[in-house]
């Protein structure tokens, strides 16, 4: 079997991952061994936290509609259901949106939940 001569694929590969360990700190970016490891576990952090983003994000809307609603004397879950009931599918990314920035709208659509909300008692 023929030799095989690997020294401009290995060089190529290993530039590569020193190239994307470029910003770390220390020997994570100078020692191609330390590299490797350090861009392994980044690319796992960064794969995890693609979905812990998500989580954070939903968490956080949640947050600024709950404060939304308790200024016009409602939780979130009765907001949410008397949307539900009138009608309305506004997800939870606008609604946020609507109770930080546009306070008319927001109390529009929570009148819109409240009398839902009375015709179904």
């Amino acid at each position: 079997m023929a030799r095989v001569k690997r020294s401009i694929h290995a060089r190529k590969k290993r530039r590569e991952v020193l190239e994307q360990a470029s910003g770390y700190w220390g020997l994570k970016s100078k020692v191609y061994r330390r590299a490797k490891e350090q861009v392994m576990k980044s690319g796992n952090y960064a794969f995890r936290d693609r979905r812990v983003r998500k989580r954070d994000f939903r968490r956080l809307w949640i947050i600024r509609i709950n404060a939304g609603a308790r200024q016009h004397d409602l939780s979130y879950s009765k907001l949410m259901h008397g949307l539900k009931l009138a009608g309305i599918t506004v997800d939870r990314k606008i609604l946020a949106d609507l109770a930080a920035t546009d306070a008319n709208a927001f109390s529009a659509l929570v009148g819109h939940a409240k009398s839902a909300l009375a015709s179904k008692a």
